[in-house]
């Protein structure tokens, strides 16, 4: 019975990997022809559309006195940076998104410190710093600590701590409650929101039959129903089936296949870069242990 357990947590790991693992590149088609506030809007409200008939359906069942923590965890682990990761590849390649992205368990562990009384061993405070040391070099490496290359960069990281304290916050607070309820519940609240920003940046004036608007919302269509809304569900399962940070380990995956999708659409990646990531994994390691 164990042995199935685990290798259901694994399987859901894939493919949680292999989700998310794949938005950096659907957020950089979607921004060929759309703004970051309407690809990030555009993939919350179809995600909210999608398991907005879940959220009806479950509505009797949901605890109201949990219902504000659902929506912080629909604004922190969601709405946020999905906003954050858009604008960011703006300026920056969707692989160095998806390495950067790979901090997300040292900040767990630091958020965890900071907000939820995680207790701090030796090895792990060694995890962040390697981690953090990693994150130095790999901005060093680009060349570019600039204005023009750094806050976008800082973005994404700012995103990743939003990503810990959501993970830390689910653990904690919601264990009680259904991954599918969690879901729908956080992005059914996000769709009102994502469409007065859809509404006021001027998407429904644009030519939306074009082809070049038709790809573009597609991919953040395939982002919010696949990349969020999917994946937001597996991932809530993960986190009650495996823990917090058996969870937030998906990170060491998913920059690879960031990093192949770059790769496939030209991206470049130097041999440093790959050495960097490696440091940041070696610290997200450190830190699990």
């Amino acid at each position: 019975m164990a042995a199935s357990v685990q290798l259901i947590n694994w399987a859901i790991f894939i493919a949680l990997s292999l989700i998310w693992g794949s938005s950096f590149i659907l957020m950089k088609i979607g921004l060929q022809s759309l703004t970051a506030y309407q690809v990030a809007a555009i993939r919350l409200l179809s995600a909210g559309i999608v398991l907005l008939p879940v959220a009806a359906r479950q509505f009797r069942k949901m605890p109201m006195d949990k219902m504000h923590l659902i929506i912080i965890s629909g604004i922190a682990g969601s709405f946020l940076p999905a906003f954050l990761f858009c604008i960011a590849e703006t300026k920056i390649d969707s692989s160095l998104t998806g390495i950067l992205n790979a901090l997300t368990p040292v900040f767990t562990l630091t958020t965890g410190i900071l907000f939820f009384k995680t207790p701090l061993h030796w090895r792990k405070l060694a995890g962040v710093v390697t981690g953090l040391a990693g994150l130095c070099l790999l901005l060093l490496s680009k060349g570019k600590i600039e204005l023009a290359f750094l806050p976008y960069a800082t973005l994404v990281i700012l995103a990743t701590v939003c990503y810990g304290f959501n993970v830390n916050m689910v653990s904690k607070y919601l264990r009680d409650t259904g991954s599918l309820n969690i879901a729908a519940f956080a992005f059914s609240f996000l769709t009102v929101p994502s469409f007065l920003i859809l509404y006021f940046s001027g998407y429904f004036t644009l030519s939306l039959t074009q082809k070049p608007y038709l790809i573009s919302t597609g991919a953040a269509i395939i982002l919010g129903v696949m990349g969020t809304a999917v994946a937001s569900v597996i991932f809530y399962m993960l986190v009650k089936r495996a823990g917090v940070l058996f969870t937030s380990m998906v990170t060491y995956a998913i920059p690879f296949v960031a990093i192949l999708w770059g790769l496939l659409y030209q991206e470049g990646i130097s041999l440093l870069e790959l050495v960097c990531l490696g440091i940041i994994l070696a610290g997200v390691s450190l830190t699990n242990n």
